[in-house]
């Protein structure tokens, strides 16, 4: 029996459209086709399966305004935001696009013979895309996922299916063949679960809470199945006494504000120093207050609505409910604006942290909530940064280029910003410690996640 699922808009709280949910057996078709052509894609000539990849890179870019208006819709991101994903796609698309015909093997010198290494495709890989970012974070497991020779199943998040859905047309529309990459909306329980459990599934990549990726893993390793997973976070934003503090203040809000602050890499706790705490909260105040919260197609719209009205009940756990919850209730520093009436919007709000051991600086809020603490030197900093679960990403503010070095070096984090709040290149690896993560995304890296290494030895004294 089919399932259905209403699409909604989070701005506007009309259904936007109505999905039928693939089950099981739709799942398994899915896979066996994907087993079925996985041969043939295979033997594509590298020079060919790069040529096919540029030629869907180029689709992509002549959608790139569909599929940025179908994300404002679909996900409330803010049309710049939007168009930037879309090009994401774009972009990852054509970086791997030179991949096939540049995974080298290696020669290593051995006695009595030669002796070569050979990158070999896993085989069926499957792709578990969460509903914060769908459009980039598809493109980072697909693009080298298919450039290194694997077949590729698909499942979008229930609330953001509409972009995944409308790329994998546009991948039939550039001639990739049919089953080297469906797209398969569901429900994570059904398919999700069966790309984890069917045998013949060799990868799982997926991106979302520390909490089920744990449960992945857990069931992956019945099957010594590879996994990346891209988890949690609760980054922090380290700003030194020697810092440009008028500079680091006014980007401090857009560093958790972007989308919502539904982004694993937002730097939601921020860390001062204190003898410019003072200085640094007056400017972050001005800036929290000028930033433009509203409808999201609009093009000076800065911060749009949450996904879901579920999601923003989870922030208000943390702010306005807290005490309902059974926690102590937070000192709130001050807050933006924010529309009222339909739409699911929530006001960018500050946080006066008492300790690293409050809820709000301690717990992934994913939305955009910042807690902000003072500091007194380097050692400090670095404690209280490190004092988390989480190690994705992080900022620090310095003029001091050994002090860069050193704070860098010393945070527990997979990818950190001096002097900016930039994470994410497609041309650098992506991805976390501890409980942020296993495994790198994009850039070089990405392309061993998605192949064996085969060692073959040729006897030449035969």
């Amino acid at each position: 029996m089919s399932t259905t699922h209403d699409v909604i808009n989070p701005a506007t709280e009309e259904v936007v459209t109505t999905l039928d949910l693939v089950g099981v057996e739709e799942t398994d078709a899915a896979i066996a086709k994907a087993v079925e052509v996985g041969p043939a894609w295979r033997a594509v000539s590298p020079a060919d399966r790069g040529m096919l990849l540029r030629r869907f890179a180029d689709v992509v870019e002549e959608h790139t305004e569909e599929l940025a208006r179908l994300e404002v819709t679909n996900a409330g991101h803010t049309i710049g935001n939007a168009r930037w994903e879309a090009g994401n796609v774009v972009n990852v698309l054509r970086y791997y696009s030179a991949a096939p015909e540049r995974l080298f093997g290696r020669q290593i010198p051995v006695a009595g013979g030669l002796d070569v290494t050979f990158k070999e495709p896993l085989g069926v890989v499957s792709v578990i895309v969460p509903w914060n970012f769908p459009m980039p974070i598809a493109g980072w497991g697909f693009a080298p996922a298919l450039a290194a020779g694997n077949t590729v199943v698909l499942k979008p998040a229930e609330l953001t299916p509409l972009t995944a859905i409308r790329l994998g047309e546009l991948a039939l529309q550039a001639g990739l063949p049919e089953g080297v990459f469906t797209i398969l909306p569901g429900k994570g329980s059904v398919v999700g679960e069966r790309f984890v459990t069917h045998p013949d599934v060799r990868k799982v990549c997926f991106t979302g809470s520390t909490a089920v990726g744990q449960g992945i893993m857990r069931k992956a390793a019945d099957q010594l199945k590879r996994v990346t997973l891209e988890l949690g976070g609760k980054s922090a934003n380290i700003v030194f006494a020697d810092a440009d503090v008028e500079k680091a203040a006014a980007s401090a809000p857009m560093s958790f504000l972007d989308n919502a602050g539904q982004d694993c890499c937002a730097r939601t706790r921020i860390l001062v120093q204190r003898k410019v705490y003072d200085a640094f909260m007056e400017r972050f105040e001005a800036a929290i207050r000028a930033v433009r919260v509203g409808d999201p197609g609009d093009e000076s719209t800065e911060m749009g609505p949450m996904v879901s009205s579920g999601q923003r009940d989870t922030v208000r756990s943390f702010v306005e409910d807290a005490e309902a919850t059974g926690h102590a209730a937070p000192d709130i520093a001050f807050r933006g604006a924010a529309p009222s009436g339909k739409g699911w919007w929530y006001p960018p709000t500050v946080l006066m942290a008492h300790g690293t051991g409050d809820r709000a600086w301690r717990e992934e809020i994913f939305g955009p909530v910042v807690s902000v603490m003072p500091f007194d030197d380097e050692a400090d900093a670095i404690a209280k940064a490190n004092d988390t679960a989480y190690g994705l990403s992080g900022s620090i503010w310095t003029r001091d280029v050994g002090r860069a070095i050193r704070v860098s070096r010393a945070v527990e984090a997979g990818n950190l910003s001096v002097n900016s709040h930039s994470s994410v290149r497609y041309s650098t690896p992506f991805g976390g410690f501890k409980a942020s993560g296993i495994g790198r995304e994009l850039g070089p890296d990405a392309l061993d996640a998605f192949t064996e290494t085969k060692n073959v030895f040729f006897d030449t004294q035969a």
